[in-house]
C-alpha cells in the first residue's frame, strides 16, 4: 500500500513540475523538419533528445547520401527511433514533386523540381490522396503507426483544389511562420549558420512553425549543429516547444 501511495504520490509531482514548467514559459515553439538527403538524421534526432524536444516530421520519399532513399529498409532504424521518442509525423507526399496549379475542372498539376509540365503529370482527387498516403502506408510498415492527419506540400506550394483534396482524405496543411524559415536551404556563403542562428533567436515569436530539413544537398556548410545552440537559446528565452498537434488551429 505505501508503494502505491508513494509511486501515485511521485506521478502527481512529476504532472505539476510539468504544469508548472509549462506555465514559466513565455511561448510555444513548434520545430519541424522535413526529409531530405538524410546525413544528419540521428545527429538531429540526438540533439532533440539531449534537449527533451519533441518535432514533427514530415516524410516524402527523396534521394539519400547513402544511395538509398528516406523512406526504404536502410533508414527503418532512424523512423522506427522517432517513432518510439515521442514525435509527430505527416505526409510530404510520396514523389516530392511541386503542385504547379490547378488544371481543368478536377485536375492539379505534380511536376518534378525544374522540370517542365511535360515531365511532369496531373493528379484528380483520388491521385492526390493516394500520393499522401503512400508515404503514410509506408511508414506504417516501417513503425507500427500512420500519420497526425498533417502533410507539406513540397516548396509550401499549393492550390486551393489540393488543399481541399487533401482535407477531403484526412490531410491539414501545415506551412511555416515568416521566421520559421531558419534559410538551410539557402546558400552558406550568402546566409551563414551564424547569421541564421542569430536571426531566429532574434525573431522567432510564440506559436511558430518553424521549418527545416534532415539535410539539404545544396548547401556547402550544413545549419544542423545550429539546432543545438538555438534550442538551448530559444529555452533560455523562456519558450517551450510542442508537436504541430498540439498547437492550436488559428
Amino acid at each position: 500500500m505505501i508503494s502505491k501511495v508513494v509511486f501515485a504520490g511521485a506521478a502527481l509531482a512529476a504532472t505539476f513540475a510539468v504544469a508548472a514548467a509549462n506555465a514559466a514559459c513565455i511561448g510555444t515553439l513548434y520545430l519541424t523538419f522535413d526529409t531530405g538527403h538524410m546525413e544528419p538524421a540521428n545527429a538531429v534526432a540526438d540533439i532533440l533528445a539531449k534537449h527533451q524536444v519533441k518535432a514533427t516530421f514530415f516524410l516524402a520519399n527523396e534521394k539519400t547520401k547513402a544511395g538509398g532513399f528516406t523512406l526504404d529498409d536502410t533508414q527503418k532504424p532512424f523512423w522506427q527511433r522517432v517513432a518510439k521518442e515521442g514525435h509527430a509525423f505527416g505526409s510530404h507526399t510520396w514523389d516530392h514533386s511541386y503542385f504547379r496549379g490547378d488544371v481543368g475542372t478536377d485536375r492539379v498539376s505534380f511536376i518534378p523540381w525544374g522540370k517542365t509540365a511535360k515531365e511532369g503529370r496531373t493528379l484528380d482527387r483520388a491521385g492526390v490522396c493516394a500520393e499522401l498516403k503512400k508515404s503514410e502506408d509506408r511508414f506504417r510498415e516501417m513503425t507500427g503507426r500512420g500519420f497526425d492527419g498533417l502533410w507539406r506540400a513540397p516548396g509550401g506550394k499549393t492550390t486551393m483544389r489540393v488543399l481541399d483534396y487533401a482535407k477531403s482524405c484526412g490531410y491539414r496543411h501545415v506551412g511555416w511562420a515568416d521566421a520559421g524559415f531558419l534559410g538551410d536551404e539557402l546558400s552558406s556563403e550568402t546566409a551563414p549558420n551564424n547569421v541564421l542562428l542569430k536571426r531566429a533567436l532574434a525573431n522567432l515569436r510564440d506559436g511558430d512553425i518553424v521549418m527545416a530539413h534532415l539535410g539539404i544537398w545544396s548547401r556547402k556548410d550544413p545549419f544542423w549543429p545550429m539546432f543545438d545552440p538555438l534550442i538551448a537559446g530559444l529555452k533560455d528565452k523562456g519558450y517551450c516547444f510542442a508537436t504541430v498537434p498540439e498547437r492550436k488551429q488559428k
